[in-house]
């Protein structure tokens, strides 16, 4: 497994080795003693999740509030997305700040987005699975939103068109009028 570094150190990228011949492949998607010792600290993962997504789909700016705040390994299994983790810690030097990887089932990436980030993704490919990892639970009373195209955090979406969102997403506020980290 190799482990890349992004603009934003807290935010990683894990690359499988993949070992594949004419029968197909296989790789360790996740090795716990790796994965901590990159992290730099112990993490609990309770509950994965799965979506499925038409090309153009654009999920996110999401996170939720402490105490239920979550940390997320993800990864897209079919197809292809570009991933985003924006800094949402007031106190942090890269606030506001946003790094972006293409996921797909063929790289086989994962990125790790620690608490105190947003988090969201756009499907390039016709349909996109995406799988993750989470530290918390799902709570609506926590749930919160930076909408997708704020002009303060400039995330340079690889768009083709206008993107599918959600009702949610739609209204979803600015970063300096959302409720941040400290």
């Amino acid at each position: 497994m190799q482990i890349i570094k992004t603009e934003i150190p807290d935010v990683l990228i894990f690359e499988p080795k993949v070992f594949g011949d004419d029968r197909g492949f296989f790789f360790e998607s996740f090795n716990q003693k790796v994965f901590e010792e990159a992290v730099g600290r112990k993490v609990d993962f309770i509950q994965d999740n799965h979506s499925k997504s038409t090309q153009g789909v654009l999920r996110g700016l999401h996170y939720q509030l402490p105490p239920f705040a979550q940390a997320k390994l993800v990864r897209c299994i079919v197809g292809e997305v570009f991933d985003v983790a924006v800094d949402i810690r007031k106190t942090s030097s890269t606030f506001g700040k946003w790094v972006g990887v293409h996921l797909s089932a063929e790289n086989k990436r994962q990125l790790w987005i620690p608490e105190g980030f947003a988090h969201g993704f756009l499907v390039l490919s016709e349909t996109a699975e995406f799988v993750y990892k989470t530290t918390n639970y799902y709570s609506p009373t926590h749930d919160r939103g930076v909408i997708w195209n704020d002009s303060d955090v400039g995330i340079k979406w690889p768009l083709t068109t206008i993107p599918l969102l959600s009702a949610k997403d739609e209204s979803a506020k600015l970063l300096k009028d959302s409720e941040s980290f400290s």
